[in-house]
C-alpha cells in the first residue's frame, strides 16, 4: 500500500494499493498486445491522439494541479505551470511528429536507401517525484508518437498522480496497453526490465538508482537513457546584469523548493562583482515568501518530505564543518511539515566532499573567482555535467564557456529550463542519451536502412 503524505501538513491524503505479482504480469500482456496494434497506425492517428490527451489535461488543469500540490509540496502557482508545460509537450509532438518521422533518402554507390524512423516496443520509465507529470510527459509523448506503448513505475509518494495521467490517457481514448501504470515498489524494476516483452528502459533519478537500472538493463543487452542528478554552476562576469542575474539566481535556487535537477546550485561570481552580487543574492533569498503552497503569493512551499529536508539540513551542517559560513537561513522552521528557510553558504571548501555533492534543496553555494578560466574549471570540478547558466555580455567568454563547461546544456543570460523543442540530458555522472526534441524520440526507435538497387 502507498500511503500518500502531504509535506505542507504531514496528513495522509491518500491510499492507493500496491500492483500485485499478477497485476504485473496482466500488465505486460496488455504492453505487448497494445504494441502489436499501435505500432501499425500512421502518423496522424498518433498525433490527433496527443491532441486528445493535450485536451483532456487542459479541461483538468486544475485538479491535477492540485493533486501535485498535495503529494509532494509543490506551489499551487508551479503547478499549474508544470500541467502547461505537459500540454505544451503533448502538442509539440503533435505538431512536429510528421517531420521528426520523416524518412531520408541517401544515394549509395548501387542505387539509394531510405532511412525509416520504426518502433521497437513497450517502454518502461521510472520516474522522480519532483516533477511528477512533465517528467513523465517527456518520456510518454514521443513514445506515443513513436509508435512504442509506455509503461510507468512513477515515485512512491506522487502515485496519485502517477494514476490521474492514465486517467487522462483514457478519457483522450487511448487503446488498452497504451499507457499504463505501474503502482509498485523499486524491487520490482529488475523483473520488469529482464521481461523479454519490454525492449528498453529510460530513468530520470539519482545517480544510485541510475547504476542499478542501467546494471538491470545492461544484463538484459537493453538500450537505457538516464538522467541523473546535476550540481549546475551559475557563472556571473563582469558585464553581466547584475540585477536580472540575482534575480534569476533567486529563482533558480528556490523553485520547487530547490528539488530541481537543473536548479543552478553553485554561484560562481567573479570577484570584481563578487560582493556586490553576495549582498543582493542573499537580501533576494531571505525575502522568498514561504507559506501555504496552495496560496497563489507562495514562491516557495515546504520540500517533498521531511526525509528530504532532513538531508538538506545535513549537508548544510556538513558543509559548516568543513569550513562554510551559513550567511542566512538553511534552517528547520518549526511547523507541521517539511519547511525550512533558503540558505546561503559562502567560503565552502571547493575540494571538501559536501561541495561535490548535489543539494537537492533551497541552499546555494557562492564562490570567488579570477577570471575566466578559473569559473570554468570550478565549474567542471565536480562528477556532474548537467546543465549550467552563464552571464555575461562579452560574445568570447559566451563562446568560451559554451565550449568548454562539461555539459549537457548552457543558458546564456537566462534561467535554464527544458522546452520540448531543444534536447536535455547531460554527460559524467548526469547519465546519458538526450530527451525532448526530435532527439529524445530518436532514442528508442529503430532506426532501419532499406536498400534499393535503382
Amino acid at each position: 500500500m502507498f500511503e500518500l503524505i502531504n509535506p505542507a501538513t504531514g496528513e495522509t491524503v491518500d491510499r492507493i494499493a500496491e500492483l500485485d505479482d499478477a497485476g504485473i504480469e496482466a500488465a505486460l500482456a496488455r504492453a505487448a498486445a497494445g504494441y502489436k496494434a499501435w505500432r501499425e497506425t500512421s502518423i496522424e492517428t498518433r498525433t490527433a491522439l496527443l491532441t486528445k490527451i493535450a485536451d483532456a489535461w487542459e479541461a483538468n488543469k486544475q485538479h491535477l494541479a492540485e493533486r501535485a500540490v498535495r503529494e509532494m509540496g509543490k506551489t499551487i502557482t508551479s503547478a499549474i505551470a508544470e500541467v502547461e508545460k505537459c500540454i505544451s509537450g503533448f502538442r509539440h509532438y503533435a505538431e512536429h511528429g510528421p517531420a521528426y518521422l520523416a524518412p531520408t533518402m541517401v544515394q549509395t554507390p548501387t542505387g539509394h536507401a531510405v532511412a525509416r524512423w520504426l518502433p521497437l516496443g513497450p517502454v518502461l520509465a521510472v520516474m522522480p517525484w519532483n516533477f511528477p507529470y512533465w517528467q513523465a510527459v517527456r518520456f510518454l509523448a514521443p513514445t506515443i508518437l513513436a509508435g512504442n506503448v509506455a509503461l510507468l513505475k512513477h515515485a512512491s509518494s506522487v502515485q496519485g498522480c502517477a494514476a490521474a495521467m492514465e486517467e487522462m490517457a483514457r478519457a483522450a481514448g487511448a487503446p488498452e496497453g497504451l499507457f499504463q501504470n505501474l503502482a509498485i515498489k523499486s524491487d520490482k524494476v529488475d523483473a520488469i526490465i529482464a521481461d523479454k516483452r519490454v525492449v528498453a528502459v529510460t530513468l530520470t533519478g539519482s545517480e544510485g538508482a541510475g547504476a542499478k537500472v542501467a546494471e538491470a538493463a545492461g544484463r538484459a543487452l537493453k538500450k537505457v537513457v538516464l538522467e541523473l542528478g546535476g550540481s549546475d554552476p551559475f557563472i556571473v562576469m563582469p558585464s553581466a546584469d547584475l540585477d536580472a542575474a540575482v534575480k534569476t539566481a533567486v529563482t533558480a535556487r528556490v523553485q520547487n523548493a530547490g528539488q530541481s535537477c537543473i536548479c543552478s546550485k553553485r554561484m560562481i561570481v567573479h570577484a570584481d562583482v563578487y560582493d556586490a552580487f553576495l549582498e543582493k543574492f542573499v537580501a533576494g533569498m531571505e525575502a522568498v515568501a514561504i507559506g501555504d503552497p496552495m496560496e497563489e503569493a507562495t514562491v516557495m512551499g515546504p520540500l517533498s518530505s521531511m526525509q528530504q529536508r532532513d538531508t538538506v539540513l545535513a549537508q548544510v551542517a556538513k558543509a559548516q564543518a568543513a569550513g562554510a559560513k551559513l550567511l542566512t537561513g538553511g534552517t528547520k522552521i518549526e511547523r507541521e511539515g517539511a519547511w525550512m528557510t533558503p540558505g546561503v553558504l559562502a567560503d565552502l571548501d571547493p575540494e571538501s566532499d559536501v561541495a561535490k555533492e548535489e543539494i537537492f534543496g533551497p541552499v546555494a553555494a557562492v564562490y570567488k573567482v579570477a577570471d575566466i578560466d578559473a569559473a570554468i574549471a570550478l565549474a567542471n570540478d565536480v562528477p556532474y555535467g548537467l546543465g549550467s547558466s552563464v552571464w555575461t555580455q562579452d560574445e568570447a567568454e559566451i563562446e568560451r564557456f559554451a565550449r568548454d563547461i562539461e555539459a549537457g546544456m548552457t543558458a546564456v543570460n537566462t534561467l535554464l529550463a527544458s522546452v520540448p523543442a531543444a534536447p536535455f540530458g547531460g554527460i559524467k555522472l548526469s547519465g546519458h542519451g538526450r530527451e525532448l526534441g526530435p532527439w529524445g524520440l530518436h532514442e528508442f526507435m529503430n532506426l532501419k536502412a532499406v536498400m534499393f538497387a535503382n
